[in-house]
């Protein structure tokens, strides 16, 4: 191997780990920012992008002006008294944030080189810088709209679109470095089955917003301390979300069957797809667990976070399924892994 190829794969190596690094830390994103509702802190810092006028929160009432009640009073929703701890949860939430954003726009320049060999690398993570621009700013319209509903679950969306653009990017750029398992017969009948989960667990993603705003005007009525009624408070939708978690985990179990009948090895796909079952398991259970024991404020952002990572997989497996499509503008073809 010459100096100068050797570069390159070191280079193309580089770019994989910050991918994957990026894509992880776009999941503690979401994570960061589950906890923020689910503790009610998306208000602790009332102003943008300065937290109560610093880029330092307080950590302490003292370190506030006297009048700061009149000051941001209006945008406490009611929570006059200073609570540092939602302050920094919110503030940690920005901080992920932002340091996500850093990463995006780093590897945009580390993906400059691939305009040689593959330009969808390139595009893909401007197409995520832009993305993760644009949610940023979404996120300031958050707060300057006091968590308006529809903003917040835009917000997330948008969110997902940054998963899934860099998710995009790594399976280029991984394509022909992984053991993807070959297929014993046509995989048209795979993709629409994953397509459907696929599609299915979006709507579910958005059923459980409606369930999240719901519950949001619940707490506005009755307060957070009356968690054990907001269950009980909510309307069809909720029952609507419960019932299809059904739906979702036996399409998944289908994806599995399907995935099982084309596979000619268990190599990464089949593993992926075990992966997804498993989670779709855990994922209903801690909607059960938020059903039945007064939505507990440690299961929201597990729930949310994991339905989002399903979200994730189920792209990657789709993605990895086409690897031969993938491979199109590359100078490589598919190795054979039919006895991974």
């Amino acid at each position: 191997m010459t100096s100068s190829s050797s570069h390159i794969n070191k280079r193309e190596y580089l770019f994989r780990r910050l991918a994957l690094l990026t894509v992880i830390t776009i999941y503690l994103v979401i994570l960061a920012g589950g906890i923020v509702r689910s503790t009610g802190s998306g208000m602790g810092c009332p102003d943008w992008p300065k937290c109560f006028g610093s880029w330092v929160p307080p950590t302490d009432v003292s370190q506030l002006p006297p009048n700061y009640q009149e000051v941001y009073g209006a945008k406490l929703k009611g929570e006059i008294e200073f609570n540092a701890v939602k302050t920094w949860i919110e503030y940690v939430n920005r901080l992920l944030g932002a340091f996500s954003g850093l990463l995006v726009f780093s590897l945009l320049v580390v993906s400059i080189p691939y305009l040689r060999k593959d330009k969808r690398v390139f595009y893909g993570s401007l197409l995520s810088f832009i993305l993760i621009g644009l949610n940023g700013w979404l996120g300031s319209r958050v707060v300057a709209t006091e968590l308006a509903p529809y903003l917040v679950t835009l917000h997330m969306l948008l969110a997902i679109l940054v998963v899934f653009a860099l998710l995009y990017v790594m399976a280029v750029s991984y394509t022909g470095h992984l053991a993807i398992e070959t297929g014993r017969r046509k995989k048209t009948v795979v993709n629409r089955v994953l397509i459907w989960a696929l599609v299915l667990s979006l709507l579910q993603v958005l059923i459980g917003t409606q369930v999240r705003e719901a519950i949001d005007e619940v707490v506005q009525r009755i307060g957070y301390s009356e968690r054990e009624r907001w269950i009980d408070s909510l309307d069809y939708t909720f029952y609507v979300h419960r019932s299809f978690s059904l739906i979702i985990f036996a399409f998944q179990l289908a994806v599995l069957y399907q995935l099982r009948n084309y596979s000619t090895g268990k190599g990464i796909l089949f593993r992926l797809t075990n992966a997804l079952v498993a989670l779709v398991v855990i994922e209903i259970l801690t909607g059960l667990l938020l059903a039945y024991f007064a939505v507990p404020a440690a299961a929201q952002p597990v729930h949310l976070t994991l339905a989002i990572i399903i979200l994730g997989l189920q792209f990657t497996a789709l993605l990895l399924l086409n690897a031969d499509q993938l491979l199109k503008n590359q100078a490589v073809s598919l190795p054979n892994y039919s006895k991974v």
